[in-house]
C-alpha cells in the first residue's frame, strides 16, 4: 500500500481535485480489475477510451482517478488530470512498485523477429552462469525458474512493475524482456530504466496496427531513445536499419554481425538439424541451436553479457547448455521424418526457415511446409507466405492459423494470389489445421523434412474469437506415432 501524495513526484498533473492523502491498495487500466482503494488510470486505446469507465471503475470501488478529461460526475474519488494518462500511469506504476528497474540491471530486446529467442536464451546464459534472473517473454514470465504463462509480448506497465518487484524480491540480478511495437507506442514501458537493449532486425509487420512501416520503424527506435548515458545499445549491422535505432541514443553503441566488420562476429562453422558448431572469437562452441537466425540470436546474447561485464570462457560454456527455445525450430523426430514446428508467421522469418532446411538437407528428400496467416492481421503478407513456401519447398499445404473473425478459407484464396501457375501442382488448400498436418504426415516416408509454421508455442486456435485448445507439437507427436506403429 502507498499513499497517493507520495507517488505523485513522478508526474507533473495539470489538476488535482480531491484528497491527495488517499491510500492506494493497486493501479489498474481496466475497470474490471478495479478493487477498493485503487487507482483507475483511463487510458485511451486503439479500440476504446478508458474515459468510458470511470463510472464502473467508482462502483468497483476506485479512489482515485487518473484522467485527461474530468467527468461530469464524479462521485467522491480524487481526480488526477493529466496530459497524457497512458505516460503518467507508467511513471506512477513505477513509482508505487519503489522503482524496481532500478535496482536490477534490465535489458529490453526489440525487433521484428528473435524476440523471444534473444530474451529467452539470455534468460538460460546468466542462469547457466549462477545468476538469479527474471525473464519477460511472450510465451512466460519467469522468476528464477518459477515460470507463469505469459498474457502478451510485453504486459502493461503496471504489470512490468509489479513483476519487476517481485523479481528484486526474489533476489534476482538481471532481468531480460521483450518489448514489442505495440508496447512502445502504447508507452507500457514508460518510467523503467534499461541497462541495455538489443535490436535484431525488423520487417514488414504489424501494418494492420502502424499506420505505414516508417511509423512501425521509428517505434522501435522509441526504446533506444529512452536510454541513458551508461546503458549499450547493441544492434544488427546486417539490417540496415540498425544505424536508425541508435541515431539519437545516448547510450554506447555496438554491433554485432555474420557479414561485416563489427563489435561482435561469429561464423558458422557445420550444421545439421540437430545444431551447429559456431566460432565465437577465439573459441569454437557447438549449440542445440539451428540456421544463421540463432547463430545471430546466439551472438547477440553472447555481446549483451560481456557487454554487461562476463568473461568469455563463461559466456561461451553458459551458451553451450542452453536448450532451444519452445516453438523456435523446434525438431521432433519420429519413424525417420524430421518435424519441424516454428513461429515463422512473418516473411522474413519464414524465409530463414526454409533457408535453414535447405541449406541442411539433401535434394533427395521433400520438404513439406504447412503454413497459413492469422486473420484480423496485416494482409498484405498472405501472398508473400505463401510464394516463398511455394519456392523453397517440394509439397505445400496452405492452412488456417488464427483465423479470429475471418473465414480461413477467404484467408487461404488471398494466399493464393502469390503462388505462380508452375507451383499450383504441389500445393493443397486444407483449411482445417489438424487435417493439414495429418495430411502432410501422411504424405511423407522416411528422410523427409516437414515443417508446421505459424503458431509455434502457442496452445489454442484463435476462431471466431474463441481460443480453442490446438497444439502443432501433440499433432505431429500423435501422427507421428501412428506411422511409427
Amino acid at each position: 500500500m502507498r499513499v497517493l501524495i507520495d507517488i505523485l513526484s513522478a508526474i507533473k498533473p495539470t489538476s488535482i481535485v480531491g484528497d491527495q492523502e488517499r491510500d492506494l491498495h493497486g493501479l489498474t487500466l481496466d475497470s474490471r480489475e478495479v478493487k477498493q482503494g485503487f487507482l483507475f488510470a483511463a487510458t485511451r486505446g486503439a479500440s476504446t477510451d478508458g474515459h468510458l469507465y470511470i463510472s464502473k471503475a467508482l462502483e468497483q470501488g476506485a479512489s482515485v482517478i487518473l484522467c485527461e478529461e474530468l467527468p461530469a460526475e464524479r462521485g467522491n474519488a480524487t481526480y488526477v488530470v493529466v496530459s497524457d494518462a497512458a505516460e503518467a500511469l507508467g511513471k506512477l506504476a513505477s513509482e508505487y512498485y519503489e522503482n524496481p528497474s532500478s535496482n536490477i540491471q534490465l535489458v529490453g530486446v526489440t525487433g521484428t523477429n528473435g524476440k523471444t529467442s534473444i530474451a529467452t536464451m539470455l534468460y538460460q546464459c546468466f542462469m547457466n552462469m549462477g545468476h538469479k534472473c527474471g525473464l519477460l517473454s511472450t510465451i512466460k514470465y519467469s522468476i528464477n525458474g518459477v515460470d507463469t504463462i505469459s498474457t502478451h509480448t510485453t504486459p502493461n506497465s503496471v504489470r512490468i512493475n509489479e513483476l519487476l518487484a517481485e523479481m528484486v524480491d526474489a533476489g534476482c540480478e538481471y532481468a531480460f524482456m521483450e518489448v514489442s511495437s505495440h508496447a512502445l507506442h502504447q508507452k507500457r514501458t514508460v518510467g523503467l530504466e534499461f541497462n541495455g537493449a538489443i535490436f535484431s532486425n525488423i520487417t514488414h509487420d504489424h501494418l494492420d496496427y502502424h499506420t505505414d512501416f516508417k511509423e512501425y520503424l521509428y517505434t522501435k527506435k522509441r526504446l533506444f531513445d529512452g536510454l541513458g548515458a551508461d546503458a549499450f545499445a547493441l544492434v544488427n549491422k546486417d539490417d540496415k536499419n540498425g544505424k536508425v535505432m541508435v541515431q539519437n541514443t545516448k547510450a554506447s553503441v555496438y554491433t554485432y554481425s555474420l557479414k561485416s566488420i563489427s563489435d561482435f562476429k561469429t561464423k558458422v562453422i557445420e550444421s545439421d538439424f540437430d545444431g551447429m558448431l559456431l566460432n565465437i572469437r577465439t573459441s569454437e562452441v557447438w549449440l542445440r541451436l539451428v540456421g544463421k537466425f540463432n547463430a545471430y540470436n546466439v551472438l547477440s546474447v553472447y555481446g549483451a553479457a560481456f557487454l554487461l561485464g562476463k568473461e568469455h570462457l563463461d559466456i561461451v560454456t553458459a551458451l553451450s547448455a542452453i536448450n532451444s527455445v519452445d516453438g523456435r525450430f523446434q525438431n521432433i523426430k519420429e519413424a525417420g521424418i524430421t518435424a519441424i514446428v516454428d513461429y515463422a508467421h512473418t516473411p522474413d522469418a519464414l524465409q530463414n526457415v526454409v533457408d535453414t532446411v535447405n541449406a541442411i538437407r539433401t535434394t533427395n528428400e521433400q520438404f513439406i511446409t504447412v503454413v497459413g496467416c492469422g486473420g484480423n492481421r496485416d494482409k498484405e503478407k498472405r501472398p508473400v507466405m505463401a510464394r516463398i513456401a511455394c519456392e523453397a519447398s517440394t509439397r505445400v499445404i496452405l492452412t488456417s492459423d488464427n483465423p479470429r473473425n475471418e473465414d480461413p478459407n477467404e484467408i487461404i484464396k488471398e494466399m493464393m494470389v502469390g503462388v505462380e501457375p508452375k507451383h499450383f501442382k504441389k500445393v493443397l488448400q486444407i483449411s482445417n489445421r489438424e487435417e493439414a498436418i495429418k495430411t502432410a504426415i501422411s504424405l511423407s516416408s522416411y528422410g523427409d523434412v516437414i515443417l508446421v509454421a505459424g503458431k509455434g508455442h502457442e496452445t489454442y486456435q484463435e476462431i471466431n474469437g474463441v481460443r480453442q485448445p490446438f497444439d502443432d507439437k501433440e499433432i505431429i507427436i500423435k501422427n507421428l506415432k501412428l506411422i511409427k506403429e
